[in-house]
């Protein structure tokens, strides 16, 4: 089983990290999500919380890893001195499905465009320190159909492999009905098993990811 074709890294929410530069203070938070609308509303929570700031600006990447989608905004600063150093950030620490937030409250002092980014950057990195990790599993879904002389050799072979199962939801009517969750990786080897556990009689749909 390959491991990166069966999760990617993620986290869960984080508490707020504060950094000061020069006077200056950012507050970072790190955000799971899975979609531009949940992100859109934790961003929009920041900003009622903190609605006296000089900026809220953002980043955040989703997955899958293959092709992952990225965003970022500076929120009125200079451009590519907040957003982009935010991302790279989550960039540098390989996450997916994670939103950062940094706050600024000027402190009266400029910081010049690099003393930006490296603010940026450095609030960024530690609200991602300070979320707690995950992984997203990669999963797939089928369908197995059989009769009931071989609901034994079904249920033999997802015991042995259950290792590569997530779930497996039972149905028990005119025939068994099992709603196979594998990793992904895992998902044609166990048909391709079940069907020659069973000398091709077990019906599967096919397999699509979860």
């Amino acid at each position: 089983m390959s491991a990166q074709a069966d999760r990617y890294r993620s986290l869960e929410n984080g508490p707020e990290a504060e950094t000061r530069v020069r006077g200056s203070r950012f507050l970072g938070q790190a955000f799971r999500i899975s979609s531009l609308e949940e992100s859109a509303a934790a961003i929009a929570i920041i900003r009622r919380g903190y609605h006296d700031a000089t900026h809220h600006c953002w980043a955040l990447r989703l997955g899958p890893p293959e092709t992952p989608f990225e965003r970022s905004d500076d929120d009125g600063e200079p451009s590519g001195t907040a957003g982009a150093p935010i991302l790279a950030e989550l960039r540098r620490a390989e996450l997916f499905d994670a939103l950062v937030v940094v706050t600024r409250y000027f402190g009266g002092t400029k910081l010049g465009t690099g003393g930006l980014a490296r603010a940026y950057g450095e609030a960024a990195r530690a609200a991602l320190t300070a979320a707690p990790e995950r992984f997203v599993w990669r999963e797939a879904t089928f369908v197995v159909s059989c009769a009931y002389e071989d609901l034994g050799a079904v249920e033999g072979f997802l015991a042995r492999e259950a290792s590569s199962i997530r779930s497996v939801e039972r149905e028990f009517a005119a025939r068994p009905r099992f709603v196979v969750t594998a990793l992904r990786s895992a998902a044609d080897r166990l048909r391709d098993g079940l069907i020659e556990a069973t000398a091709a009689r077990v019906e599967i749909t096919r397999p699509g990811p979860a």
